[in-house]
């Protein structure tokens, strides 16, 4: 057996896609008299700053030689990657065996690559102590040759480890159509996406109303459709009404896992990194310009102490484009206790997801005069209070019960802001009730 992985074949600008080069390469082995034992898509850190939109690497296995599958996947790079975008740097890797044969320390660059940052060497060196055939390309243009290659090995880890895989079934145009619109029936991606909830997700958005599973660069992709089971993807797909589908394969994924995100603690967070954080709202939300919302978060050990958290606060950010997920932000207050799931990234956690662990129920105002029922203004310092036109005195402020419009539980962005590898909350897992977005 032999595993082929690649990465870095598509451009942000220009189209192409490397979902759809490894569907070509897979075309390719079985004309050839070889076998395919699937496809692979695996989601890689999506705060690496050279990528497109998902940040995926493809790995395919097939009982071809080590030789025969590196030929063919290298004629496929080099006839159809983009080679006109100085930020497209094509890797190739080529491993002997199978799944079951890739050493513990691939395994573990894998890992890694879905919350750190290799570079490039380190990718070399270690595909080259286990005799793995890679080759890479530059396009005019781009510094480094073969950057690619850091995720095709990481791709060749992680499919190794990938013991409950989610799946996307891709279904791809005719390829003299990409740089022309869709022609995907909106109503139909709807009506399929009822019908396979929850088990297939993030299908549209129905709020927005967007077709988040139709995408918007000017690549191969028609239609891609996400779930827990493979059948329930086909069967949605083959219900969307759209314009001739050329081809189509159903990707094993590591897509809406979380995999990203580690346990982190305010004071230790690194840059471009995913974590999940606990702590305490310390400043209520507010809004600026562009729409986007911002609080700063304390650790929870400081929630009763100001000097502690004094220089210990991270800001927390939910952005535009994260639409009605700005509004459960912005009913947070000060002193409410959540765990802040994201990105971390110039200093601020982008928030993709979080839980309301327990809220502030309560909050001190002024007494209310028994007589006439105006609000008591303070007497001086340390005077109390008192109603001017009655004269009435209370010894201090009283705690009254405050209505919150957000309760305990998860809370996550919606459809069209959702990354790839993030976990729909309708997937169940998690550690408190779930408030899932459609």
């Amino acid at each position: 057996m032999t595993i082929v992985a690649l990465d870095d074949t598509d451009s942000r600008e220009r189209g192409m896609c490397t979902t759809y080069l490894a569907a070509l390469v897979g075309e390719e082995i079985a004309d050839a008299g070889g076998s395919l034992d699937g496809h692979w898509l695996l989601r890689l850190n999506p705060a690496v700053e050279h990528k497109t939109r998902g940040n995926a690497a493809l790995a395919i296995e097939t009982d071809l030689s080590v030789e025969a599958a590196t030929a063919i996947a290298t004629a496929a790079i080099e006839s159809r990657a983009i080679s006109a975008d100085p930020n497209t740097s094509p890797g190739l890797v080529v491993a002997p065996g199978d799944r079951s044969d890739v050493p513990a320390a691939v395994q573990q660059f894998g890992q890694q690559a879905l919350r750190e940052i290799h570079g490039l060497a380190d990718a070399i060196e270690l595909a080259d102590t286990y005799d793995y055939t890679h080759r890479g390309w530059a396009a005019a243009g781009c510094e480094t040759i073969g950057r690619g290659r850091i995720g095709a090995l990481a791709a060749i880890g992680l499919m190794a480890t990938l013991a409950e895989p989610t799946y996307e079934h891709i279904s791809y145009r005719v390829f003299d159509r990409c740089g022309t619109p869709r022609d995907v029936n909106y109503d139909s991606v709807v009506a399929a996406a009822e019908a396979g909830y929850p088990t297939v997700w993030d299908t549209v958005d129905r709020v927005e109303e967007q077709a988040v599973c139709v995408p918007h660069a000017p690549g191969p992709i028609l239609h891609g459709i996400r779930g827990d089971d493979p059948d329930a993807c086909r069967r949605v797909a083959s219900l969307i009404e759209s314009e001739p589908v050329d081809r189509a394969v159903t990707f094993r994924t590591n897509q809406g896992t979380d995999a990203h995100l580690r346990a982190g603690t305010i004071g230790s967070l690194r840059e471009d990194r995913g974590y999940r954080v606990d702590g305490i709202v310390a400043s209520d939300p507010h809004t600026e310009r562009g729409g986007h919302v911002f609080f700063e978060l304390s650790p929870p050990a400081a929630a009763e102490d100001a000097v502690a958290r004094e220089g210990q606060t991270i800001d927390c950010a939910a952005f535009e484009p994260t639409k009605r997920f700005r509004d459960r932000v912005r009913a947070l207050r000060a002193g409410d206790r959540i765990t802040a799931c994201g990105e971390m990234s110039n200093g601020t956690v982008k928030l993709e997801k979080l839980a309301v662990r327990s809220l502030i129920d309560s909050e001190q105002r002024a007494p209310t005069c028994l007589d006439c029922g105006r609000t008591m203004k303070s007497a001086g310092r340390d005077a109390g209070y008192r109603c001017r036109d009655c004269g009435t005195n209370a010894p201090g402020k009283v705690e009254v019960p405050i209505e919150r419009s957000i309760e305990p539980g998860w809370y996550e962005v919606p459809p069209c802001a959702r990354r790839h590898i993030a976990k729909p909350l309708v997937r169940g897992g998690f550690d408190a009730a779930i408030h899932p977005e459609r």
